[in-house]
């Protein structure tokens, strides 16, 4: 995603070489720092921006401006001399941010004398601006290195990035290279600081530092990060995504009596409840005797028999699909690579069932009768636009419920609540109840385009109501989606567990 700067600080890309490298630096590195074809703005997964050394030669890198540390204290960019630095610009809310973390996680373990990674977070919502949210978000993403709070964009600007996510590199003399948005893939990343390594092995510091990480201290209660809820009134279940546990857990309709499905491993892995596993499950599903699961960072959709007590993938292959936008998928649904399914609903009377593909920004459809799965909605292209199936534009859609005629979406990154209806027509059409832009947020009840929410990701459906999970803004908002009239129904915008 792109953030537009005013023209004093919009980003600059440099034609030349590096200064202080001269030939030498872009002939080691011409993938990582050449300038790509052009893109849409809204497609945040490609890469968006390329940038070069434009701060002259005698400029070093810094970190000043920064309102708080988590997982370390202040660190100084020159005590960093001697390390290969990757600065990870992030807003903990962009999945395509959530999918760069796996390959840094990779790169740390691999290059752990070598590398230190530290993220910059400068908060798209104002919620993402509070230290407080951000420690509790890099404890549940596992984030091991350093991030500091950049609240007022002050390092954003200072090294001219202009999207989420952007990764910046430091050498080990204390200089700054270049950089580039997108989720870059792990074998180029591999190969550049293999080669700055290289380059650069007389000045290396060797001497791995370690950082106290939160997920370390993260509470490990009954439940951990707990994604999705789904009651079923009619078998006194409560069906808990127990998201942080790697795990389903299921109680009665009062808490009580829970069984775990997983083996709290993460991982994919098929077999009894104790032997399964899965990775950051979110949204589930009950048809029948099974629970289907959005496993989100398994990149899959696994099916729970409840009956036998075992657990299979039906999609998925464990890895991250990286498709063209323009790419109207459809494919057999156990060798499909999927993208960050984050919920999954079946409509009444349909053997299908569909999908909030979070990663390309689309509405998938699952048929189990034909074994086929693929893009039923969506262009793939970030932003909103309402329209028929194949030109509507989504943006990270996280949250689904459907009243049987219609199906509703929460569409977190524009802070919006689309609607697809006619879904058992043969023109099925995209609209909108709630939702402006992507920037275009808020806490405000009213009607229509008066409304806004901040970053919702989960709806239910009731009794001819929507409701809503105003994440961000720490509220239910309840829905009318005949009148378009949205009021809170729960919560005083203040973070907390009181009933």
């Amino acid at each position: 995603m792109t953030r537009h700067l005013s023209s004093r600080r919009r980003l600059l890309v440099a034609s030349g070489l590096f200064a202080f490298f001269g030939l030498t630096f872009t002939a080691l590195f011409p993938r990582f720092f050449s300038r790509p074809r052009s893109l849409p703005i809204q497609d945040r997964s490609a890469p968006i921006q390329v940038q070069l050394a434009s701060f002259g030669q005698d400029a070093e890198p810094s970190l000043e401006g920064g309102v708080g540390w988590i997982n370390s204290g202040p660190i100084n960019l020159a005590q960093l001399k001697g390390k290969i630095v990757l600065l990870d610009f992030w807003t903990y809310c962009c999945i395509n941010c959530h999918h760069v973390l796996p390959t840094l996680a990779r790169l740390e373990a691999k290059y752990k004398n070598e590398l230190v990674i530290i993220g910059v977070h400068s908060g798209k919502f104002d919620a993402e601006r509070n230290s407080e949210n951000i420690r509790r978000k890099v404890a549940e993403y596992r984030i091991k290195h350093p991030v500091v709070n950049d609240a007022n964009m002050v390092i954003w600007e200072r090294f001219q990035v202009s999207s989420w996510p952007t990764l910046v590199l430091i050498t080990p003399d204390g200089r700054f290279a270049g950089a580039r948005g997108g989720e870059i893939p792990f074998d180029e990343l591999d190969r550049m600081i293999g080669q700055v390594a290289t380059k650069f092995k007389d000045q290396l510091n060797l001497k791995p530092l370690e950082f106290p990480a939160e997920n370390d201290r993260a509470d490990q209660g009954a439940l951990l990060y707990p994604g999705k809820v789904l009651a079923d009134r009619a078998g006194n279940r409560l069906f808990i995504s127990d998201t942080g546990h790697n795990r389903i857990v299921v109680t009665d309709l009062n808490g009580k009596s829970p069984v775990e499905i997983g083996s709290g491993g993460e991982g994919l892995v098929d077999g009894g409840y104790d032997k399964a596993r899965f990775n950051r499950p979110q949204g589930i599903c009950l048809a029948a005797a099974t629970l289907y699961v959005a496993d989100t960072e398994n990149h899959a959709i696994r099916a729970i028999d409840l009956k036998s007590k075992m657990v299979r993938t039906i999609s998925g292959t464990g890895s991250q699909a990286a498709r063209s936008p323009l790419d109207r998928y459809v494919g057999a649904a156990r060798t499909s690579a999927l993208s960050s399914p984050w919920d999954i609903i079946q409509v009444p009377g349909s053997p299908a069932f569909y999908i909030a593909m979070a990663g390309p920004h689309e509405i998938w459809k699952l048929n189990l009768k034909t074994g086929k799965i693929g893009v039923w909605a969506g262009s793939g292209y970030e932003n909103i636009e309402d329209g028929n199936l194949d030109t509507a534009k989504f943006a990270q859609p996280s949250g689904l419920a459907t009243d049987g005629k219609n199906l509703f979406v929460a569409d977190s990154e524009v802070s919006g609540v689309r609607v697809i209806s006619g879904i058992k027509t043969d023109h099925p059409e995209v609209g909108r109840i709630v939702g402006q832009g992507l920037f275009k947020f808020g806490d405000i009840d009213g009607t229509g385009a008066d409304v806004r929410l901040q970053h919702c990701l989960g709806l239910a459906y009731g009794a001819g109501k929507l409701f809503i999970a105003d994440t961000y803004n720490n509220k239910i908002k309840v829905c009318d989606p005949g009148t378009l009239t949205v009021k809170t129904f729960a919560g005083d915008g203040k973070p907390g567990s009181e009933d």
